[in-house]
């Protein structure tokens, strides 16, 4: 249970700052550049984000400190931030489950998949020293 808020809070911090992003990149950058330039231009904004927040939920809950708690974060984040994507997909942009998990471009479809796993693991590759 000790894990659960970081979990939540984690999530929130990084799918509210990449809704945003996101809302962006379709908007503004995807009709100049493409939807692969624009996920890959994103990416970095993303990591970055990811970083700070996770750097920043280790500080905010200290307790618990170990390995495994700080990898039960990432994953109870990563849980929700796929069923963000899902919600979102399918509620407001009219996708199948499919179109959103598997039907990805092969470059940045990569590196998004990818970032999901850095984004699991990163409350505890901050927490390291």
């Amino acid at each position: 249970m000790q894990t659960l808020k970081p979990g939540i809070v984690y999530f929130l911090l990084v799918f509210g700052t990449g809704f945003v992003l996101g809302t962006f990149r379709e908007l503004l950058v995807v009709p100049y550049v493409g939807h692969r330039a624009a996920e890959l231009l994103e990416m970095p904004l993303m990591l970055l984000a990811t970083v700070l927040a996770a750097r920043w939920i280790t500080r905010r809950f200290p307790e618990p400190h170990h390995n495994a708690a700080r990898l039960a974060i990432g994953g109870i984040a990563l849980g929700l931030m796929l069923a963000g994507e899902l919600a979102v997909g399918i509620g407001l942009r009219d996708l199948t489950a499919a179109d959103i998990m598997l039907n990805r471009d092969p470059v940045s479809g990569t590196a998004y998949y990818l970032s999901l796993i850095l984004f699991a693991a990163m409350p505890w590759l901050v927490s390291r020293r």
